[in-house]
């Protein structure tokens, strides 16, 4: 489904901060339009949040997986078993990450969970440095500065109200769970295409949270039109057109530059809740959110050269 398959015949990746072409700033423009409907949406829709995480990845595999068969059906049946391994524990790990991060949307405010869940660099980072490599100093200033963004996005929710803390909470988790799911399905992509690997990835995730959510006895179905149109645009919007847009311009636009836009997220889900939901976020979460913004785009632009750029999973 994206135009980055595998890593043969790919060009060469531009400069850390080059220019992107005009076309990909179209691209990334429309791409970054679908990902911040993502947390709205998600907020909005009536039905069990398990039941939301479940249905996008069922959604996305119906529309993935028959291309993947007419395309890539020999690369599926050619896999190695640690290709394998490592795929499977990505949909393990994107289904944890759905399974806290969709939650956090009921208990907190749209602005805090997409700027708090958008902490996955940091993770990413951290978990670079743990397997051997160098992270220069100015990628430490600038997670030190995320984390005082989070503490203070976090402190004005419990002051004004402390359910919020828990959906802030799963929303650090679910971040937490998205650098993971980067990680894991950086090893695959080496040497898998994207359609495959997205194929077993939302496969994974999609029988993981059904286990989920037969085990909670949550309600799958019996929703009204509107709802099936809402989990139908948040599948086609956030999670395929997005999510393939950004795949496609990482062909010539550099991953930190790819990185720092998505950034944008924040505000852009912001204001679509603000809108459509009411959810004008309170003057001293502005500040907060800011700084965690600002902390993170020191992190994404100071990322080393081997180390897999965090390309959210929203």
């Amino acid at each position: 489904m994206s135009a980055s398959e595998g890593t043969q015949g790919r060009p060469a990746r531009p400069g850390v901060v080059d220019r992107p072409p005009r076309a990909d700033v179209l691209l990334m423009t429309v791409g970054l339009a679908a990902v911040s409907t993502s947390g709205p949406l998600m907020a909005a829709i009536a039905a069990p949040a398990l039941a939301v995480a479940l249905w996008r990845n069922v959604l996305a595999v119906a529309v993935i997986a028959p291309y993947a068969v007419a395309t890539r059906r020999h690369e599926l049946r050619d896999m190695t078993t640690r290709e394998r391994r490592w795929a499977l524990t990505s949909g393990v790990l994107l289904a944890a990450h759905f399974a806290t991060w969709v939650p956090s949307l009921r208990f907190t405010s749209v602005a805090s969970a997409t700027a708090i869940v958008c902490t996955q660099p940091v993770w990413v980072a951290l978990i670079a440095r743990a397997t051997g490599h160098a992270i220069p100093r100015r990628t430490w200033v600038g997670m030190g500065i995320s984390v005082l963004g989070v503490v203070l996005l976090t402190g004005v929710d419990v002051s004004l109200e402390p359910r919020a803390l828990v959906g802030d909470l799963l929303a650090l988790l679910g971040g937490v769970f998205a650098a993971l799911y980067t990680v894991a399905g950086a090893e695959v992509r080496r040497t898998v295409s994207t359609t495959s690997y997205t194929t077993i990835c939302y496969s994974t995730a999609a029988v993981v949270l059904l286990a989920a959510c037969l085990a909670g006895g949550v309600d799958l179905w019996g929703y009204d039109g509107t709802t099936w149109l809402q989990l139908l645009a948040l599948t086609l919007g956030a999670q395929l057109l997005g999510h393939t847009l950004f795949n496609q311009v990482l062909r010539t636009t550099s991953p930190t530059v790819v990185s720092l836009f998505l950034l944008l997220e924040v505000p852009g889900a912001a204001l679509i809740a603000a809108a459509s939901l009411g959810q004008v976020p309170p003057l001293a979460a502005v500040p907060a959110a800011l700084l965690l913004l600002g902390g993170l785009g020191i992190v994404v632009s100071a990322r080393p050269g081997d180390v897999e750029p965090a390309i959210p999973a929203e």
